[in-house]
């Protein structure tokens, strides 16, 4: 992907869209989740972000593995907003629901999709995930759609406990082995760094590596120096906090930090 095209590691910015119809916090009015996408997505890449991706991350409690017609009919019109800016852009769906996130990227043009449970399955917070590999290499051949798949390895917010004789490094290679274009790793949970080790151990694989949670100022250095991407969500709003819109300054400090690697 030309994404890894750059000399040194991406900055990958998180667009969190505010909560879609008919999740518990949906507050009645998509001009209001169009704006904030837009506004969130030109804040990121005015601080210098490489690529963006968008995520409904304000649909908590998460649904399992699917979403309803509305959710991937609100997350079409959100992600056109920002793929509507030029900058290379992913879409994740929460929670797994992979196969309605690869049809949002095809309708919007985004480049790729963040798939939870692509290889191996899980227990996540909202119960049992399956790998979803087959079903998703197959859709994309059929619909013809060049979007890639960036693989969580490991993935946060979830027990592991039923590949526990396997290491990370193991299931970096098994992803692999199913057809991931791009692996991430991360830590335990949003926030939680990820650790650098894991970060060397998904390298095995032979694919780019991205770390996908816990970045802030002090760290993103020593990451860039082993990943090919970082994700950045929590660390580039105001305050540090999701929920909040995302602060171009603090994104210029973390892409000064990063050219220290």
């Amino acid at each position: 992907m030309p994404l890894f095209d750059l000399a040194r590691c991406a900055l990958v910015g998180m667009v969190h869209v505010p909560a879609l119809p008919g999740s518990p916090r949906w507050a009645g009015d998509m001009s209001v989740v169009l704006a904030s996408a837009a506004r969130d997505a030109e804040a990121l890449l005015e601080g210098g972000c490489d690529a963006l991706i968008v995520e409904n991350m304000h649909d908590l409690p998460y649904l399992r593995g699917a979403v309803p017609p509305e959710t991937v009919a609100a997350m079409t019109l959100a992600t056109a907003e920002v793929t509507a800016l030029g900058a290379p852009t992913g879409v994740q769906v929460l929670a797994g629901a992979n196969r309605e996130a690869l049809a949002v990227a095809l309708a919007t043009g985004a480049s790729f999709v963040r798939a939870e449970a692509f290889a191996y399955a899980h227990v996540a917070d909202e119960g049992w995930l399956d790998a979803s590999a087959g079903e998703l290499l197959r859709a994309r051949r059929a619909l013809g759609a060049e979007v890639a798949f960036w693989a969580d390895v490991k993935k946060k917010h979830a027990a592991h406990a039923v590949t526990a004789d396997l290491s990370l490094a193991d299931m970096a290679r098994g992803s692999a082995f199913c057809g991931a274009d791009v692996l991430i790793v991360t830590g335990a949970e949003t926030g939680r760094a990820a650790h650098p080790g894991d970060v060397d151990a998904a390298r095995e694989a032979e694919l780019p590596v991205a770390v996908g949670s816990g970045i802030d100022e002090a760290n993103a250095a020593a990451f860039a120096a082993r990943a090919d991407a970082l994700i950045v969500g929590s660390w580039l709003k105001e305050d540090g906090d999701w929920r909040r819109p995302v602060d171009p300054s603090r994104v210029r400090r973390l892409v000064r930090a990063m050219q220290g690697a």
